[in-house]
């Protein structure tokens, strides 16, 4: 009878262990929030001045990239793509170039591929910022400041980029 009772008190105590486990963790998932984009200013290659600022309130993909990174050169099409079909909903496109040998003008590749989307130049700071560490890598920012989603694959057919761009203009 003893033993009956202590199994039975034991089984109990596993259960409610287990039950608490779940609660703590549906709270969790709940009470997730997305990390808030950091803020940046940098220049582009005329010396102008670009921020995260001028994007306050605007969806907007941020794509960190080199111009002699041939995988951001087969990304940046769909990029585009994404920017122009979801202009109606804010969305703006802007680059961060970094990791660049001296004079190197990326502004000007970015015109010679037929794109007119600005990009800040010596990101190499703001790419430590965010945790970049290679290129391609894109972030796609909420009009809240938040980072929605880190995407550092050169797949143009992932449905994840439309999704994103969906996410961030809700």
């Amino acid at each position: 009878m003893i033993y009956l009772l202590t199994l039975s008190k034991k089984l109990f105590t596993a259960t409610l262990l287990v039950l608490l486990f779940f609660t703590l963790n549906a709270n969790a998932a709940e009470t997730t929030v997305a990390p808030q984009a950091p803020a940046w200013q940098l220049k582009t290659q005329y010396g102008d001045t670009i921020s995260s600022a001028q994007f306050d309130g605007q969806a907007t993909i941020l794509h960190f990239w080199a111009t002699w990174c041939p995988y951001c050169k087969v990304l940046q099409p769909k990029l585009v793509e994404l920017e122009k079909k979801y202009q109606q909903q804010g969305v703006k496109l802007v680059a961060i170039s970094f990791n660049e040998d001296d004079g190197v003008l990326p502004q000007d590749e970015l015109a010679a591929r037929g794109y007119s989307f600005p990009t800040a130049v010596h990101g190499d700071e703001v790419a430590s910022l965010y945790g970049v560490s290679g290129t391609p890598t894109t972030f796609f920012i909420n009009k809240h400041k938040q980072v929605i989603f880190k995407y550092t694959s050169a797949d143009t057919s992932d449905p994840r980029l439309e999704l994103a761009v969906q996410a961030i203009v809700k």
